[in-house]
């Protein structure tokens, strides 16, 4: 059930250290159940969530051997907030509550005995997870069909975070895509991805708590009056591949790449958002809505009616972002289907079948009539672009989705090596700013800027 599901991951927000295989992720209620492992153990009790109540390590999802990674409670040795944080996987910063651990240390589990399912689970909420009076709402952000999004204050943290609240409606219960953004989201911990802290599950609403991120980049943008330096661009084009290349890995889709749904922090670390309308690419389903990706980030094969596509349906939103930071103004502003095939056509040139094998035969594109457009220079577009830009630029906008550049294979693009070889060493949780050659400029258009000049930290 939705209830069970929600609570199964409530404060499931921080990767637990132990490895576990890696399994596909469904894409919709249907497909949340999923095997977790290829290990069966045999005469195990089954919980309310059809998962074992069995000792389960920390927060595994396998059965562990309490043998050399359990806490031993030696004598009268003291319970710490840290011993607490190891054995719940929670960051350093928690605040336990007033009295929680002289509690703990005079009642069950022991803790040198595994921790079972369903008692992290009531750990959990002691400490003050899934309640919605552990979190403080401040401004509210942005209201949509499904949801509105609030700022808010974590009293276990003290840090901010963004609330996206989620009316639920008793007939329909919680929207799929709410179900989705979760059951993915949940098992996607990248420095480049935004984070799922908690959920707070009540009879009227749903509430998702993510860290939170000063604004996207449209609004980013917006502050510098659409002028932003190119040093900056590149740095951001290499964060919303990084994260993309970490969710294709996965065969997680996003679908719905634009300005609005890239985060970014005061440090300028990006952050993809927004995962209501991903999906996992799992064999055998193989077709999708084709009212995906908002209009202007929507490739050509989608906006002509096609629905069996994959990971380059995010490949070519990511050319128009590009385009979009580096020109200040956006690709392809269409205002309906047709509209946007044109301004597609009118600057890279009316497909034929040497760029788009297939496409006479097509009957949605015969359908619109449209004139032979000639290919325009993109250099007389994006001006600001060099080269190895142009180069890159080109190869997100190719017409037949097969021959799109990956995320992987953009990354390494002789455009991104001034940003040095370490940028492809790095761990997925660590933040492309620890490294010193990772710097952002101040923006030419930004005033009152409050990042540092080039050079500077």
């Amino acid at each position: 059930s939705v209830h069970s599901f929600l609570h199964q991951y409530a404060g499931s927000f921080k990767k637990p250290p132990l490895r576990r295989p890696q399994s596909a992720v469904g894409g919709g209620l249907g497909s949340l159940m999923y095997n977790r492992s290829n290990i069966v153990h045999e005469n195990l009790k089954m919980g309310s969530d059809g998962e074992s109540d069995q000792a389960s390590g920390t927060s595994s999802d396998e059965v562990q051997s309490p043998t050399g990674v359990c806490l031993r409670n030696r004598g009268n040795r003291r319970i710490s907030a840290e011993d607490l944080n190891k054995r719940l996987s929670l960051p350093a910063d928690i605040r336990i509550p007033d009295g929680y651990l002289e509690k703990l240390q005079l009642s069950s589990p022991p803790f040198d005995q595994p921790l079972s399912r369903r008692s992290r689970r009531a750990s959990l909420s002691e400490i003050g997870f899934g309640k919605l009076e552990t979190y403080i709402k401040l401004d509210k952000l942005g209201e949509g069909t499904y949801a509105t999004v609030f700022k808010g204050r974590s009293k276990l943290t003290d840090n901010l975070v963004a609330l996206k609240e989620i009316r639920l409606e008793h007939e329909e219960g919680a929207p799929c895509t709410a179900i989705r953004e979760v059951s993915l989201l949940k098992d996607l911990k990248h420095a480049n991805i935004v984070t799922l802290h908690d959920i707070i599950h009540t009879e009227k609403s749903l509430t998702l708590v993510f860290e939170y991120l000063d604004k996207d980049l449209k609004q980013y943008m917006d502050d510098c009056g659409n002028i932003l330096s190119m040093q900056n661009v590149k740095i951001f084009l290499y964060q919303i591949l990084r994260g993309l290349a970490y969710c294709h890995r996965r065969k997680v889709l996003h679908r719905d790449l634009k300005p609005q749904n890239l985060l970014i922090n005061d440090r300028g670390e990006l952050k993809l958002a927004d995962f209501g309308l991903a999906r996992a690419k799992s064999v055998p389903t193989k077709t999708y809505s084709n009212e995906v990706v908002t209009l202007w980030y929507r490739p050509p094969d989608v906006l002509l009616g096609s629905s069996e596509y994959s990971t380059p349906i995010d490949m070519w939103g990511v050319g128009c972002i590009f385009f979009e930071m580096a020109a200040g103004r956006p690709l392809f502003p269409g205002s309906t289907v047709e509209d946007e095939l044109h301004l597609i056509f009118r600057l890279l040139g009316t497909p034929t079948e040497d760029s788009w094998t297939g496409i006479s035969s097509m009957d949605e594109f015969k359908s619109y009539k449209f004139p032979k457009y000639k290919v325009q220079p993109l250099i007389n577009h994006a001006p600001r672009l060099d080269t190895d830009g142009i180069d890159l630029l080109l190869s997100f906008l190719k017409y037949e989705s097969r021959k799109r550049i990956s995320a992987d294979e953009a990354m390494r693009q002789p455009y991104f090596r001034s940003l040095g070889p370490r940028v492809h060493t790095l761990p997925e949780s660590i933040s492309i700013f620890t490294l010193k050659e990772v710097q952002l400029q101040r923006d030419p258009g930004y005033r009152n800027s409050s990042y540092p000049e080039s050079g500077e930290r």
